[in-house]
């Protein structure tokens, strides 16, 4: 009979822990390797909610044969020596942060899909001692097929642990001081070195209506952020847009949709756009190919004359600032 629990290790928990958990990468960006990060990725149920016979013979059928090939080439107009440009930020993170942290603090980072693993990464952590865990999803506003999605594995493995770990989550932090000070910041750096367009763009990542009318929080919290940067950066009306990119599937998705807006922005006199991704920690396939190649093309190709995509935050100097004071507060239970 299969052993249904985890072994554990024979050592004193006591020590508490930090864990980030962003989204995943693929290995390399081939359609080989793509391939079964996108089926681990879309078998989700978080991810896509359809029955799961149905979805799979759609996905295995249809969806992966086509999509792993795409992505591959996706991902590789953006691939860096040193790998995948989240996974690689979402390292320079952790380790800045770990810096910062309390004396002891075991400070880790994991994938909701893909290595490292959120199942390795614990089992890690608990052969360090670790007891006491607070657990970040790197995304500021939740959405069930994300912070959802990435809390979810957590949950599992702790289903299998013998001495199940203590846990603190953080869901979200749209509205952090900090979070808004910080981005506003960054924005008027990049206009202080950069000619500033005509009208900044907010391009979060979209989730199905389905999603946002079953109850989903996602747009709420999206807006909430865009309203206090818009009266921190004191933006009139016409001076900024709210809109959702990424796209999937031929079902209804929340709107305005970003890549429609950057066919109509230029007919409607928008020729010198600025566009940031506030819902991204980390640059990754999302920014670097979706909005700042295909999207600057797309708007470019509409009579856009001027395209500037402002980049995600640092990961070892704002984001480092922002997620230290947060985490500190959260910890304070245990310390």
């Amino acid at each position: 009979m299969p052993n249904l629990f985890y072994a554990e290790p024979q050592i004193p928990l006591t020590r508490t822990g930090v864990l980030l958990i962003n989204l995943g990468t693929p290995a390399a960006p081939t359609a080989t390797a793509v391939k079964p990060f996108l089926n681990e990725f879309l078998s989700d149920q978080r991810v896509v909610e359809l029955p799961r016979w149905l979805w799979q013979l759609i996905l295995r059928g249809i969806v992966l044969p086509i999509r792993s090939k795409k992505s591959a080439h996706a991902y590789s107009t953006i691939w860096q020596k040193k790998g995948s440009p989240l996974l690689v930020e979402t390292n320079t993170l952790t380790s800045a942060l770990a810096l910062k942290m309390p004396k002891g603090i075991v400070t880790k980072f994991a994938m909701t899909y893909g290595e490292p693993s959120v199942t390795n990464v614990l089992q890690q952590m608990k052969e360090e001692g670790v007891q006491k865990l607070l657990v970040l999803p790197l995304y500021p506003q939740y959405a069930g097929s994300s912070s959802g999605a990435a809390l979810d594995q957590v949950w599992r493995v702790l289903m299998k642990q013998r001495t199940q770990m203590a846990v603190h989550t953080v869901p979200s932090f749209f509205n952090n001081e900090d979070y808004i000070k910080y981005m506003a910041q960054h924005i008027r750096q990049f206009w202080d070195r950069h000619e500033r367009g005509q009208c900044l763009l907010f391009s979060f990542h979209g989730i199905p209506l389905s999603h946002h009318t079953a109850g989903d929080s996602y747009v709420q919290e999206c807006t909430i952020t865009v309203n206090l940067l818009v009266e921190e950066l004191k933006l009139a009306k016409d001076e900024y847009q709210l809109a959702f990119q990424s796209r999937f599937g031929y079902s209804p998705w929340v709107g305005p949709s970003t890549q429609d807006l950057f066919v109509q922005l230029p007919q409607a006199g928008i020729t010198k756009l600025d566009v940031i991704c506030p819902g991204f920690v980390t640059d990754c396939l999302e920014t670097l190919e979706e909005i700042n190649i295909r999207g600057r093309t797309e708007f470019q190709s509409h009579g856009g004359e001027q395209f500037n995509y402002i980049p995600c935050m640092r990961g070892g100097q704002e984001w480092v600032e922002i997620l230290t004071p947060l985490i500190n507060k959260q910890l304070q239970c245990w310390l």
